[in-house]
């Protein structure tokens, strides 16, 4: 990486103001926040922004239910979400809304440019349209029966049962879902972004060096396959939004001024700092911009976002950086099955660092959804921050006081090589937070720590303290532990800054940069040691959990403002992009060498200590295995005996817990969940799978 400083823009995603942040939400802005922080422990100028996006119909809705203006409630929300986001660490450089003069200038500006250059369209469009409330209704607005396959209960763009998308005009027996009234046809002049027009542009955009992950270019390239189709970006009275300049009672699509709050948040932002505003979004400028967002709303900021603001006359992103969904106990986020889980409900018994460290454990630069398994959560955060990190300077610091003053000894030539090794990997974890390839850096951190829990397990200062003539080995020793922590708590400072803060605190130091690992504290004192993190407790989480389905069951049900577009392709009319990774390749003689067997299950049961393990019994032929596998969400075990499965046979065994695990089966997972791989009839256990 280069020493020159950089000037870096990072956004999120966009909360929507119509509801609590969730955990499901924190994914992004804790991955979001661990970057920043390790730009800004680097040197560079990074800058934070984000805002709530506050428009459209549900807010409206929710807002007269309540008999309050939107705007109350968007204040109230911003509070709520303000507060949350303090709560887990996240520093904004400035938090802004939607709502705000900044943001309606940008976006009617925006559109005027847009329409100047003859990327508007006008055109009559025939929508549904509820009598009794006497609006259009947005498709998500209509239930009704698939003009398909018949299935009731269905939304008016898309069945879940067949997957067939429609109008909602084409539905059978359709109702508004605000007042259950029958919804009428009715024609409106709607306004159109031509996205078509930009086409090729886009289609080199996409494909520029580092712009979009590969597996969004892949999926982009399929939505590529048909003619992109212009964009409707109006929305027509009652209609909590931004009024369309020259038009009457039209205003703009909330998906239309979301992500131009971007620009609306540095405004502000730049309105109080007095940054320039043009030094970043100008069309040359050499500000390195990034979003991260979630894998549902990749076709806004891939294709319509870089296309509006291109064609306004501003910069584009220098990339997308997209993430996937987050299940709780190998579940998706459902408040039906206690799985919803708000980040207020969190923090009232959990600490925030604990999250943040838990899900730069499972964090990389691919878009894959990750599971938060609450037992492997406790076991994990309190196995590495307690077991490993913390446990290094809790053994060590008391003999620096009891012996030494609290003084640092000064290295002699054995234990400063000693400490080379550590603040050599600097450059590697570097590169792997740049990469946000975060669950590495973290096991690269962590065979760090478990490298010097060993050397201090072999010095035993314990038993140095006991021989008064091995007192300058034991400063020696000791001051090397302490020096140890130090530079591994600096690789985690944009994880843990809070744990980062106390111990620059237990270390008497002032604020770190990452080059401070290259540093080691000597002839230094520091203050006594106190806690920094203390073991987590299974009743803490369920604890958390009973109180939080307590309040999410309390709160009123609101309808969740959608991210469908009207024009895009079938394939992304869902929330949902099914974003499978591909793995590294390997060679055929690497895959050769895994023994594949047909195994029956002959017995199976449940393991009491684990949410998601069940204990089964194999027989492949050739006598039986004993393997633990995490599929109970998914088959409970008497659905499990006498089936056959897939099972890898020469896998070393691992020793758990729970018992000794013989081996491996195969299973697919998907939107509905896992699936245990099994061959055909007529398959018998010991055969070999080729």
């Amino acid at each position: 990486m280069s020493s020159a400083q950089r000037r870096l823009l990072v956004t999120s995603a966009l909360p929507y103001a119509n509801g609590p942040i969730h955990l499901g939400h924190m994914v992004e802005y804790i991955q979001t926040d661990i970057w920043v922080r390790f730009q800004k422990l680097m040197g560079h100028n990074c800058t934070y922004v984000c805002a709530d996006d506050a428009h459209g119909t549900p807010i409206m809705l929710r807002a007269q239910n309540e008999g309050i203006t939107p705007e109350t409630l968007i204040g109230r929300i911003w509070q709520e979400h303000t507060r949350d986001f303090a709560g887990f660490g996240i520093d904004f450089d400035h938090y802004h809304s939607t709502h705000s003069e900044e943001n309606k200038v940008l976006a009617q500006g925006i559109y005027i440019k847009l329409r100047e250059a003859g990327l508007i369209s006008e055109k009559d469009i025939e929508q549904a349209f509820d009598p009794v409330k006497e609006m259009f209704l947005p498709d998500r607005f209509v239930k009704g029966e698939c003009p398909k396959c018949g299935a009731s209960d269905q939304y008016g763009d898309s069945c879940e049962s067949c997957g067939a998308t429609y109008s909602p005009l084409d539905m059978k027996n359709p109702v508004s879902t605000i007042t259950g009234a029958t919804p009428i046809a009715k024609t409106s002049r709607h306004y159109f972004f031509e996205l078509p027009k930009l086409q090729a542009w886009l289609s080199d955009w996409i494909r520029s060096e580092g712009r979009l992950p590969s597996q969004l270019v892949n999926k982009l390239d399929e939505w590529f396959k048909d003619d992109l189709q212009a964009w409707d970006i109006s929305r027509d009275t009652p209609y909590f939004g931004f009024e369309i300049p020259d038009t009457v009672d039209k205003f703009f699509y909330v998906w239309l001024d979301a992500p131009i709050g971007y620009m609306g948040s540095f405004r502000a932002y730049c309105d109080k700092s007095g940054v320039s505003f043009d030094d970043y979004w100008k069309a040359d400028s050499a500000t390195e911009l990034y979003h991260f967002i979630g894998k549902d709303i990749v076709y806004f900021h891939t294709l319509f976002w870089p296309s509006m603001l291109h064609a306004a006359g501003y910069r584009t992103p220098t990339a997308v950086f997209a993430h996937g969904f987050l299940t709780v106990n190998g579940q998706k986020m459902s408040k039906s099955r206690g799985t919803f889980v708000t980040a207020e409900a969190y923090l009232k018994h959990l600490p925030a660092q604990a999250l943040r460290y838990y899900f730069a454990a499972k964090l990389s630069s691919r878009v894959e959804d990750i599971d938060l398994s609450m037992e492997d959560f406790v076991q994990r955060v309190n196995s590495d921050l307690v077991g490993k990190l913390v446990n290094i300077a809790s053994r060590c610091s008391g003999f620096v006081h009891k012996f030494f003053d609290g003084k640092l000894a000064t290295f002699d030539a054995e234990h400063a090589a000693l400490l080379t090794p550590y603040q050599a990997a600097a450059t590697n974890i570097a590169n792997l937070y740049e990469q946000r390839e975060f669950a590495h850096a973290m096991r690269e951190i962590m065979a760090l720590a478990d490298n010097a829990n060993a050397w201090i397990a072999e010095v035993a200062p314990w038993q140095q303290a006991k021989d008064e003539a091995k007192r300058d080995a034991l400063h020696q020793s000791t001051t090397l532990a302490i020096n140890i922590f130090r530079v591994l708590m600096v690789y985690l400072s944009p994880v843990l800054p809070e744990m980062a803060a106390q111990a620059r605190t237990f270390l008497n130091e002032g604020d770190w940069t990452w080059n401070s690992a290259q540093t080691a504290l000597e002839d230094h004192s520091i203050t006594a040691y106190t806690a920094l993190f203390t073991r987590l407790e299974l009743k803490q989480v369920e604890a958390m959990m009973t109180e939080n389905a307590a309040q999410v069951a309390a709160q009123p049900q609101q309808k969740l403002e959608t991210t469908t577009v009207a024009t895009a392709p079938a394939a992304i009319e869902k929330t949902e992009l099914a974003l499978e990774p591909i793995a590294d390749e390997i060679a055929i003689e690497d895959f050769m060498k895994i023994d594949l067997r047909v195994a029956r299950i002959v017995k199976a049961e449940s393991v009491p200590e684990a949410d998601k393990l069940v204990k089964l019994t194999l027989d492949i032929g050739v006598g039986t295995r004993q393997v633990f596998a995490g599929i109970k969400s998914a088959y409970s075990p008497e659905q499990l005996e006498g089936r056959l499965t897939v099972m890898v046979a020469n896998l070393k065994p691992r020793k758990m817990r729970f018992g000794m695990s013989e081996g491996m089966v195969l299973a697919g997972s998907g939107d509905g969940g896992l699936y245990l791989l099994a061959p055909d009839s007529g398959a018998q256990p010991g055969m070999r799978v080729k």
